[in-house]
């Protein structure tokens, strides 16, 4: 998706992705939330620019690729040319290849944490909640860039697509006081679990679905949140709102109830 959203693919490569966004609302969601984060340093480059790195920073970051380098070419090989470096010489490419192998140590670091994470949240709800909480505001402050408003039709194709889950939302949500505003799929260690986002009043619900698990019935508190928890075969789902116990628990029931 980055080379897509930089302009740096092929015209094939472009027209085929094209082709596949006009088609799948999650992928256009993701190209439209890169897009987004792509102006949004655009617009602030002359603010980081102002800003040195410290030194200290800067020469640690030096001497651990000097040593990539040097071990690289101790097994008998040149350091790999990173894709593009050829054709670009511009200060933000010569960054970006100085900074990957940081990239990559700091991407390894946070999948083991999230790994552990989640094998910790198979046993604890409490734990479950939090993590789902965590994705809720992350994608709710996503949204408040990105805009969307799926349609139901919409957000079940993507879940047939995505989970093989035949699924209907329930039907005349405004009963509940809950407006339909999209859905997307969050990553876990063990893949991915199904969220869709909702409204309560104009605040923020989510509806999480992990496939494959089994959990019972709990409402627990997490990150500020209510989180109820349950269960319909090998289906767990999770209401998280930041709304009163009575509130979330209400919600929950209506949705559980319309889901079909």
């Amino acid at each position: 998706m980055t080379p897509f959203v930089d302009g740096e693919l092929a015209d094939a490569e472009r027209e085929a992705i094209a082709h596949h966004l006009s088609v799948c609302p999650p992928c256009s969601s993701r190209v439209a939330a890169e897009r987004a984060v792509r102006e949004l340093i655009q617009r602030r480059k002359a603010v980081f620019a102002a800003v040195r790195a410290p030194d200290g920073l800067r020469s640690t970051c030096a001497r651990l690729v000097s040593a990539d380098a040097r071990v690289t070419s101790s097994r008998g090989s040149s350091p790999p040319v990173p894709q593009g470096f050829g054709r670009r010489s511009s200060p933000a490419a010569t960054w970006r290849a100085r900074l990957r192998p940081l990239a990559l140590a700091a991407s390894l670091v946070l999948l083991v944490g999230a790994a552990f994470l989640y094998r910790l949240s198979e046993t604890s709800a409490h734990l479950l909640a939090a993590e789902l909480a965590a994705d809720h505001m992350k994608c709710f402050a996503m949204n408040s860039v990105l805009r969307t408003h799926h349609a139901p039709s919409i957000v079940e194709s993507a879940m047939l697509a995505g989970f093989g889950w035949e699924m209907h939302l329930p039907d005349n949500p405004e009963r509940a006081d809950l407006e339909l505003v999209g859905a997307r799929p969050c990553l876990y260690d063990k893949g991915k679990v199904a969220h869709i986002m909702y409204t309560h009043q104009g605040r923020p619900v989510s509806l999480f679905m992990l496939p494959d698990t089994s959990r019972s019935h709990e409402l627990v508190k997490a990150l500020g949140h209510e989180a109820a928890i349950w269960c319909v075969g090998r289906r767990t789902f999770v209401l998280i709102a930041r709304e009163s116990p009575q509130d979330v628990e209400r919600m929950a029931s209506f949705v559980q109830a319309g889901l079909q």
